[in-house]
């Protein structure tokens, strides 16, 4: 009885795990309307998303015409790369917030971010706390390639991962026990 017992906590917490991991949403910068590139209004793209330590931030683009540099608010405000925390290259780099607060990134090729003109390759990421009541479902784009564009993340999925998680932990110490 006690081995049937186990076994069934075991495929619960298997389950809860699971769970857990659904909360992270990918997000690809400018869709769907465009990609990282001239011509799309950053603000805009994320003015509707609400981002939380473990999403994905995906910046698509040309590498013979861009990049991705990561800047201070200094740099992010001045269009300035003279000190840049990351610059990547590869045209489908993948970012993960890791914690809460606030990143910058720009183009760095010289016009492509500016302060005036029509440059505008610059977003700032507010990376909230994942339980947050108030916020919306974050909107996913595509992922890398032509696959189809994962379901949305509903905003419950967080409060569901972290009971789940919690959950883990009870039945990982019953199972000890």
């Amino acid at each position: 009885m006690a081995a049937a017992m186990r076994i069934t906590l075991l495929a619960v917490a298997a389950t809860l795990a699971v769970l857990s991991t659904a909360s992270a949403a990918t997000y690809n910068v400018g869709e769907p309307a465009g990609a990282w590139d001239l011509g799309i209004d950053y603000g805009n793209w994320v003015s509707s998303k609400k981002f939380h330590p473990g999403d994905t931030i995906v910046f698509k683009y040309s590498p013979q015409s861009h990049d991705v540099v990561e800047v201070s608010k200094a740099g992010y405000d001045s269009c300035s790369t003279a000190n840049p925390i990351t610059t990547l290259k590869t045209g489908n780099d993948a970012i993960t917030l890791t914690s809460t607060g606030t990143r910058y990134f720009i183009c760095g090729i010289p016009g492509h971010c500016t302060t005036t003109g029509t440059g505008g390759m610059k977003v700032q990421i507010d990376v909230v706390e994942a339980s947050s009541p108030s916020s919306p479902a974050p909107a996913s784009g595509p992922s890398a390639g032509n696959s189809p564009s994962p379901p949305q993340t509903p905003s419950s999925a967080t409060s569901v991962g972290a009971t789940a998680g919690l959950g883990l932990v009870v039945l990982l110490a019953a199972l000890m026990a």
